[in-house]
């Protein structure tokens, strides 16, 4: 065998094989490039993008999530219960404030009974008292006075009351005692006396007693 004629034949062999790799390798960088491809050309054409998922309702039943509905209930009871018991709290102190005032009213009732009980009618204060009295149709048909109490003297003074109620033959039927403390000079108090008895037969009250002390 002739050696010119077989390397010849190896060099043609090499050609061809380093020509098919090419073509692959530019085959291959054009199926690259395609994939790569973002959609945009020179001609700025917008990009294509894929049809986006549609979410799956299949799940979706309407209603809050058992933990979410109970959070809500929670704070719903939470915000009534605060609500009553600020109520509860409101009332209580009322009563206590009613409380607080009936017993200072009856503090002063004893305390302008015991005043009296050795002071002969009419008392040395029964020009600083004057008494009205209040329509029924604004005290729930209740017979009730206003006494208009003013110290006219130039020391501080603590007063003393009794007002009778009497029947039309003129008896007394009912005592009532006020006592108002600690006015200034030319200082006025308008208490309050409150019959307890029926509204028939109608009563008169009288100024009995009224005493500076």
């Amino acid at each position: 065998m002739n050696p010119t004629s077989a390397r010849a034949r190896r060099a043609v062999r090499a050609r061809a094989v380093s020509a098919a790799a090419a073509v692959v390798v530019t085959a291959l960088g054009a199926v690259g490039l395609v994939s790569c491809d973002t959609g945009n050309d020179d001609t700025g054409g917008p990009a294509v993008s894929e049809r986006p998922t549609a979410p799956d309702t299949a799940g979706f039943s309407g209603e809050l999530p058992s933990s979410v509905a109970s959070s809500g209930a929670a704070a719903v009871e939470s915000a009534r219960a605060s609500a009553s018991s600020a109520a509860a709290s409101a009332s209580a102190r009322e009563a206590e404030r009613k409380a607080s005032i009936g017993a200072e009213v009856e503090r002063t009732r004893r305390q302008a009974e015991g005043e009296l009980e050795d002071v002969k009618a009419p008392g040395n204060a029964l020009s600083d008292v004057a008494m009205t009295g209040k329509p029924r149709a604004d005290s729930g048909g209740v017979l009730t006075v206003v006494l208009n109490i003013t110290n006219n003297t130039d020391e501080e003074a603590s007063y003393a009351v009794q007002v009778d109620f009497l029947n039309p033959s003129g008896e007394v039927v009912e005592t009532q005692f006020v006592g108002v403390e600690d006015l200034e000079p030319g200082e006025r108090q308008q208490p309050l006396v409150i019959s307890r008895q029926p509204p028939e037969p109608v009563l008169t009250p009288r100024l009995t007693k009224a005493q500076r002390y």
